[in-house]
């Protein structure tokens, strides 16, 4: 369904074949010190009569805000940069909506824009050239600006320096970015907002924010769902969030698919741990589901997976939790993580339908056994970040509050050692674990950890060498675990059961023991 909106949307209108408006053909110098504002902006009014190409030759063009219009296409030639204004007055002042958004500035404004759009159709604006935001530090225009548009083509382009969020949708259908590069921006890189139908492919994407972050804030006065988002092919580096759903959830977000991106820190060392790879989070009362991530490869991510069901709750007078559901992940691999990855729902709101597998974690590993002792705080109305619960008491995997968990190859790894456990499941119901391979705590802990898990299996687990014990079970509501077909050849004991657990809770079968 996704692709054929793309196919249709590309079908919808034809190039135009008219000679195209030079912008130099109505007074812009391209100088760099010159304002070639009004002069582009009569190049654009005039391309809109026949929907014809805006062409922008080789130089620097210095602008204020321009306004784009319905069936133009915005060409920047080899060569040519499209350079912010230094000078704010030369923009859209910022718009005073009349309602309260509930949202900061940067998500709510889509006027203080270099490149404005509002309420346009097939629209396109292609490279090779560059938009420079001419900017040193956050705050000041938006290069892309693009409010309640339909049929937007980005392409080709190179954005550098831009002190807001480099391609900023709001209320936005069928939009296509392809081949976009953005470097040095510091904010946000793409923020799809209430968006649907927005594919995001080969894109290069250097922040020092989020990478891409679609959200459903409530910026157009009312919720508004985000659907049918597709990011594929990119390459993210340098990021506070890589790829991410929030925080802004009022609205719901449907049909997402991430895959076949790679994310790292930047090579010169600068911010060496973006904070998580992928970040699922809904805290505002929308709902998360039918996501699937698939095929990426993190190296210096803090928390290579974060997914939160929350209730901070804006714009509800009386915060209430969302659902987050049907989420897949697939062929993971990543190195280097500095925190642990983590799938945590609310009491009362657990996340469900929750699917790994091909996950390769390697943990920089260090941590001590009194991260198993700390209560994990619930946070319920906190901002949601994969920092927010500091010292989790596993080294790879921590999941709380969660119904029908699959797990299937996952790898976890430390490059140093670490007392505390590979994974931890806590108040979870329903979990499946198969073909699960990890390396031992240091110091004799279990390899795997179950809190208040009820209908858990384990299934196909392989311990690494040195492991004392497979399993701890604890809280009185642990139920119905079953250990089936693990090689415990090399286990010194297969579990501990706590107080408080019931004795018939575990029960084994058909597992290679040790002799």
């Amino acid at each position: 369904m996704l692709l054929a909106s793309f196919a249709l949307s590309r079908t919808l209108w034809a190039a135009d074949e008219s000679p195209p408006f030079n912008v130099r053909s109505y007074g812009a110098t391209g100088d760099g010190k010159s304002k070639d504002t009004r002069a582009i902006q009569s190049a654009i009014e005039a391309a809109a009569k026949t929907r014809g190409t805006v062409h922008v030759p080789s130089g620097n063009y210095v602008s204020g805000t321009l306004h784009l219009r319905t069936g133009i296409t915005l060409r920047l030639a080899i060569g040519a940069t499209l350079i912010a204004s230094k000078d704010d007055q030369d923009f859209d002042p910022y718009e005073e909506p009349g309602y309260d958004s509930y949202a900061d500035r940067e998500t709510a404004d889509m006027s203080f824009a270099l490149l404005q759009g509002r309420g346009v159709r097939q629209v396109s604006i292609v490279g090779p050239g560059r938009i420079d935001g001419n900017r040193s530090k956050r705050g000041g225009p938006k290069p892309i600006a693009l409010k309640e548009c339909r049929e937007i083509r980005i392409r080709d382009l190179t954005i550098d320096n831009a002190p807001n969020y480099n391609i900023s949708l709001l209320g936005c259908d069928s939009v296509d970015i392809q081949g976009v590069t953005i470097r040095n921006g510091y904010s946000d890189g793409i923020d799809p907002d209430c968006c649907r139908n927005v594919r995001i492919a080969k894109c290069r994407i250097e922040s020092r924010d989020d990478a891409i972050v679609a959200k459903t804030s409530l910026a157009l006065g009312g919720r508004r769902s985000t659907e049918n988002l597709m990011v594929t092919d990119c390459a993210l580096v340098h990021v506070r969030n890589a790829l991410k759903l929030g925080t802004e959830s009022s609205g719901d977000f449907k049909n997402i698919v991430f895959r076949n991106c790679t994310i790292s820190a930047r090579p010169d060392g600068a911010r060496p741990y973006p904070s998580a790879g992928v970040s699922l989070e809904t805290v505002d009362g929308g709902s998360i589901e039918r996501v699937v991530v698939s095929n990426i490869t993190m190296v210096g991510i803090r928390a290579p997976i974060f997914l939160r069901l929350g209730r901070r709750g804006r714009g509800q007078k009386v915060p209430a939790a969302g659902e987050l559901k049907n989420v897949s992940f697939s062929n993971i691999v990543a190195t280097g993580a500095a925190w642990t990855s983590s799938i945590m729902g609310i009491p009362g709101h657990p996340v469900t339908e929750i699917s790994l597998k091909g996950i390769r974690i390697t943990a920089r590993g260090g941590g001590s056994s009194e991260a198993l002792a700390r209560d994990v705080p619930e946070y319920e109305k906190d901002y949601p970040d994969a920092s927010m619960f500091a010292d989790l008491p596993a080294y790879g995997l921590y999941c709380r509050h969660v119904k029908r968990l699959r797990m299937d190859g996952i790898d976890l790894k430390v490059d140093q050692p670490d007392a505390r456990p590979a994974l931890v499941l806590d108040d979870v119901h329903e979990a499946d674990v198969m073909t699960l391979a990890a390396m031992p705590p240091a110091g004799g802990g279990p390899l795997l950890w179950l809190r208040s898990v009820r209908e858990g299996r384990l299934r196909g687990v392989r311990p690494g060498v040195g492991t004392s014990t497979l399993v701890r079970l604890t809280g009185a509501e642990t139920a119905k675990i079953l250990l089936t077909g693990n090689d415990l050849s090399q286990v010194a004991q297969a579990a501990t059961i706590d107080a408080g657990v019931d004795p018939t809770a575990l029960r084994m079968e058909n597992n290679v023991m040790r002799r």
